[in-house]
């Protein structure tokens, strides 16, 4: 936490990182000069994508299982507000190829309740709830029990939201395709 980082075009910040199921930047938008809530998306994205680029060049992530997991997936910039409240908290998840989450992405927020329990910003089973600031969609977190995970400090969290069906599918398999039961590259 705290991680002091030089981004091109914005200057010194200072960000978070954490893991949720994939390692995330955290910084509130307003380092930027920016306001998730009320700044152009294209904006946000951009600041976010520099904050990301950054800290790969800045900062060699370590995970404790798998190296293959030590990689920043994005940044979220957030509207500040980290320490326990009864309102959302609103943030935006720019990860991969500059895409945006609609939703304030269940990764993210695992990641992000365990930085405000690390910071003591909040305590074991006080629901959290999340705002997109492209969407408007919610969920909420806690974090449910302290535990280690290597020689790290870590959180069990629960993340709940709402999804919604949009379409059915319907697969066909026929007797005579020679690969009716896939097939493996190695």
């Amino acid at each position: 936490s705290d991680l002091a980082i030089d981004v091109p075009g914005h200057g010194k910040v200072v960000v978070d990182i954490g893991y949720g199921g994939t390692f995330y930047a955290f910084l509130s938008a307003e380092q930027l000069g920016l306001d998730v809530c009320s700044s152009k998306t294209r904006d946000l994205v951009s600041a976010a994508s520099a904050v990301t680029e950054a800290v790969k060049k800045q900062f060699k992530l370590h995970h404790p299982e798998s190296e293959d997991l030590a990689f920043l997936y994005g940044t979220i910039l957030t509207d500040g507000k980290d320490a326990f409240s009864e309102e959302p908290t609103t943030n935006i998840c720019v990860f991969a190829d500059e895409q945006v989450d609609r939703s304030p992405t269940g990764s993210g927020v695992t990641a992000r309740i365990a930085l405000q329990y690390h910071k003591g910003l909040i305590q074991l089973n006080q629901t959290r709830t999340f705002r997109s600031s492209t969407t408007g969609s919610l969920f909420t977190g806690k974090a449910v029990k302290a535990t280690k995970f290597g020689d790290y400090n870590a959180v069990v969290v629960e993340v709940s939201g709402e999804a919604f069906y949009t379409g059915t599918a319907t697969f066909t398999v026929e007797e005579e395709d020679p690969l009716k039961y896939g097939f493996l590259f190695k």
